[in-house]
């Protein structure tokens, strides 16, 4: 009987391989070869020349400036639109933005479009439609769900295919030219952009101008002509007509007449973004720079010996600090590893300070679980905890929102205030070994310490609980009252009916039962390496 099982198992997971994309019908397409002869290129030229061997940054705190920013680059875009993305939701901002693409493409401009299979049927009716026009082209990263229309269909192919289920493209870029860029942590959603009315994602990425971005397009490039970025009619048979495209246009120039102004999708400045560079008016920060990005090989063909690129530069610049290390990770999964690494900094007199969800912000359970074990090991070793509220109580950019459930989701880290490192990646095991991910490292003290300061705010009683360890008195008092103590002691700020005041907690804050509980049952899971 088990034979027969595992026959059928191997024969089901036969059936839902697709051939590597190279072997099928599709041509390979690549980045400008002279972006430098673009509008935006010219209007950059004279700031390259004068910040010779360096580029541009700007970083994006805000939700609505980083959506007007990606529309702003819709715009600028002369010649080619490149969009790489994890999710791309048909929301209220993700039709906005796929909006400013068909309007770029009607320009004349091509679009390419490579969305993560994992969450693509969020999408998938607006983009098959929109596929259909001449310029604009999208592809499928990693097939997975997509191939299979049915529940039993896609779970048949979880069960017999896990292996590539884990492995998905996790890298957010866009590009404009091959001269402009942004990248960092936000996907396309209005959870990303302070749009969605039951969460908002905490978020932080960077518009990059000049020669950097060569190197983000290249690795576009590597990611559009792999085996894993299939032609949407690969993995969507529906036929689709010219009507769809027009029914399509008609729905987005209407949702844009009546959507943009409300959540504050128009750019501020009615100047192109040329003219805004050339007069020097974005704010610009000229730093050296470098990109670190994984191979699409390390999801099309798994090795246990790969080294991820990203990975690897942010763990050899966290081994140099010389004073402090900031961490902004909203998935923290340290493992022995990371947590050994820490300590060696702590050691050596380093502050190590990192913001990581809450159990009551996380929007994954499973990965706070994870983390859990390690608080003690890290805060005994002197690392310095702080976990995001799932409300907020500041004015700041970044950290401020609506009574909605905040969640954190930026990736950053600070090395001496001296070196940003911004991109997709966690600090944990899945962006080490499982998913694709890109890393922007800036080497500039004010743009790290603009990212600093936001990680000190992040740092408030008001937008994070500290987490320490309980004392002698702590547990003395938590055994008389007869209360569980977790080893450990949470304080933040809380609100009542006279004002804002410090509190103490023994356990999780605001986590409720239901997710203490899946908390318990995913630390009984042999997941860890799935985190």
């Amino acid at each position: 009987m088990r034979r027969l099982v595992l026959l059928f198992a191997a024969f089901l997971a036969a059936c839902t391989t697709l051939p590597p994309a190279t072997s099928l019908e599709r041509p390979a397409t690549h980045t400008l070869s002279n972006p430098e002869a673009t509008p935006l290129g010219h209007a950059l030229a004279p700031l390259v020349a004068k910040h010779a061997g360096q580029s541009g940054f700007r970083l994006l705190t805000d939700g609505t400036d980083a959506l007007q920013m990606r529309i702003a680059v819709a715009r600028a875009a002369t010649q080619t639109l490149d969009l790489q993305y994890y999710i791309a939701a048909e929301d209220t901002t993700g039709r906005l933005l796929l909006a400013a693409a068909l309007y770029a493409a009607d320009r004349g401009v091509r679009v390419r479009l490579l969305v993560d299979d994992l969450n693509f049927d969020d999408a998938r009716r607006l983009m098959a439609a929109l596929s259909t026009h001449p310029n604009i082209e999208v592809r499928v990263f990693n097939p997975f769900g997509s191939t299979r229309p049915s529940v039993f269909a896609r779970t048949e192919t979880f069960l017999t295919r896990i292996d590539r289920f884990t492995r998905r493209m996790h890298n957010k870029a866009m590009i404009a030219d091959g001269e402009v860029a942004i990248v960092g942590g936000r996907n396309l959603g209005d959870e990303y952009f302070s749009a969605s009315p039951k969460l908002q994602f905490r978020d932080l990425d960077v518009l990059a101008a000049g020669p950097i971005v060569h190197d983000v397009s290249q690795s576009f490039d590597a990611f559009w002509n792999s085996e894993g970025a299939y032609p949407l009619k690969v993995v969507d048979t529906h036929s689709y007509a010219e009507s769809d495209l027009s029914a399509a246009r008609a729905e987005l120039r209407e949702h844009w007449r009546t959507q943009a102004q409300a959540v504050g999708a128009k750019p501020l400045s009615a100047a192109p973004l040329r003219e805004q560079i050339a007069q020097e008016q974005m704010g610009l920060v000229w730093a050296p720079a470098t990109f670190s990005v994984d191979s699409p090989r390390k999801i099309t063909e798994p090795d246990d010996d790969y080294r991820s690129p990203p990975m690897h530069a942010l763990a050899e610049l966290l081994r140099g600090a010389q004073h402090e290390v900031l961490l902004l990770s909203p998935y923290f999964v340290p493992h022995e590893a990371g947590v050994k690494l820490l300590a060696g900094l702590t050691q050596r007199g380093v502050r190590v300070a990192v913001v990581t969800n809450s159990m009551a912000s996380t929007d994954a359970v499973a990965v706070q679980a994870g983390y859990s074990p390690y608080r003690i090991p890290l805060l005994k070793n002197g690392v310095e905890l702080y976990e995001f509220q799932p409300l907020q109580r500041t004015h700041s950019r970044l950290f401020a929102g609506s009574q909605s459930r905040a969640s954190l989701h930026a990736k950053a880290y600070v090395i001496d205030r001296r070196t940003l490192v911004i991109g997709s990646l966690n600090f944990d095991p899945r962006s080490a070994h499982l998913n694709s991910e890109l890393a922007l490292v800036i080497d500039s003290p004010t743009i790290a310490g603009q990212a600093a300061k936001l990680i000190e705010q992040a740092m408030s009683p008001t937008v994070s609980y500290r987490v320490t360890l309980a004392t002698a008195n702590d547990e003395a008092t938590l055994h008389a009252l007869g209360a569980p103590d977790s080893g450990l002691v949470w304080t933040g700020a809380e609100q009542d009916a006279t004002g804002v005041h410090l509190r103490t907690w023994s356990l999780d804050p605001e986590a409720g039962f239901v997710r203490n509980l899946l908390t318990g049952l995913f630390l009984l899971l042999p997941v860890d390496s799935q985190l």
